[in-house]
């Protein structure tokens, strides 16, 4: 049997208007009203139409995330907690995968995917202040990732300088004087890689080390594969590095793998720190000390943003919002047991 408002009205013993106020929100209801309506839309399981409510307001529904690399598990994982956060706020997530490319990225934030989706999050690479500035379409947009933006847009981010000092101060706390980075960048591309070595170099500053531009590894991308090589580039230098601080997780799990074919002890002969948390390096052999963002309060915090925007909700706050990270110490700078 198919529940109607009026069914769950005579249920409650209330106006028609009053249970319409409370499924879509429109006004205040009084609590113990609101709490009798509840209970008879549980009691009838009353499912609301959310296509037709959305159709109602002249949206669709949909929203998109769209992320540079949807195979890095920094990404997926992102992208799980954005799909359930939107979901429980009655709106479908799409992803998009830009690839890195900056025509997707241009076509993305004023192509005619914009009459589809109620918003857009995204997470540029190839794209800055400028483009984003230019950008024509009304619909909401909220950018998530660690560019410098300064745009009339919400922003969720973390301190990449904050970071980078947190992840040196650790390893010179160890002992580490010679320590390397890799996954530095040319170019305006990837604002968050140049805020991570200004980071990188403020904080050997602080130490009292002096910065090594030999030490910093260039990287054409931010893999496995480009965090091995760059570190056999290092090992290959006549005083080579006592540790790695790599630009992501991935990186410095493949400099994980160089060392160890490179017959190289982790930590004892070189400590290793990554960025991200994922998964992967919970598990690596040793595992992988990291600066963990708040994945979670990213995502969240990104969806609830671009909703409430859409649906011209009042935000407190900045615009730029700047999310917590931790350090997480575990077996490739020391930590017993992972």
């Amino acid at each position: 049997m198919v529940v109607s408002l009026k069914d769950i009205a005579q249920r409650a013993g209330v106006s028609l208007a009053t249970v319409s106020n409370v499924v879509n929100g429109y006004r205040p209801v009084g609590e113990r009203t609101r709490q009798r309506v509840q209970q008879a839309i549980d009691e009838l399981g009353y499912s609301p139409n959310l296509g037709a409510r959305h159709l109602r307001r002249g949206r669709t529904g949909l929203i998109a995330l769209a992320v540079p690399e949807l195979t890095n598990p920094y990404f997926a994982e992102l992208a799980e907690i954005a799909i359930s956060e939107a979901a429980g706020l009655g709106y479908t997530l799409l992803m998009e995968n830009t690839a890195a490319d900056r025509d997707a990225e241009l076509a993305l934030l004023d192509g005619s995917r914009q009459r589809v989706i109620d918003g857009l999050i995204l997470s540029p690479v190839r794209i800055g202040r400028e483009e984003v500035l230019a950008r024509t379409a009304d619909s909401p947009l909220v950018l998530i990732g660690e560019g410098v933006y300064d745009v009339p847009h919400d922003h969720i981010a973390i301190d990449n300088v904050a970071a980078s000092h947190a992840a040196i101060r650790h390893l010179v706390s160890i002992g580490r004087r010679r320590i390397a980075f890799i996954g530095a960048t040319q170019g305006g591309d990837r604002q968050s890689a140049h805020l991570r070595v200004q980071g990188y170099r403020e904080a050997l500053a602080a130490a009292g080390l002096p910065y090594r531009p030999r030490l910093v590894a260039r990287t054409d991308a931010f893999g496995r594969l480009d965090g091995k090589r760059a570190m056999r580039d290092l090992l290959a230098l006549g005083d080579r590095p006592d540790a790695v601080f790599g630009y992501n997780d991935l990186v410095a799990i493949g400099a994980l793998r160089a060392l160890a074919e490179a017959g190289h002890r982790v930590p004892e002969d070189v400590a290793v720190v990554g960025i991200d948390d994922i998964e992967e390096g919970r598990f690596s052999a040793p595992t992988l000390t990291t600066i963990a963002p708040d994945k979670r309060e990213i995502g969240r915090l990104a969806v609830r943003r671009l909703v409430a925007r859409i649906e011209g909700a009042e935000v407190a706050g900045s615009l730029t919002v700047q999310t917590p990270f931790q350090l997480i110490r575990r077996e490739s700078t020391g930590a017993r047991g992972g």
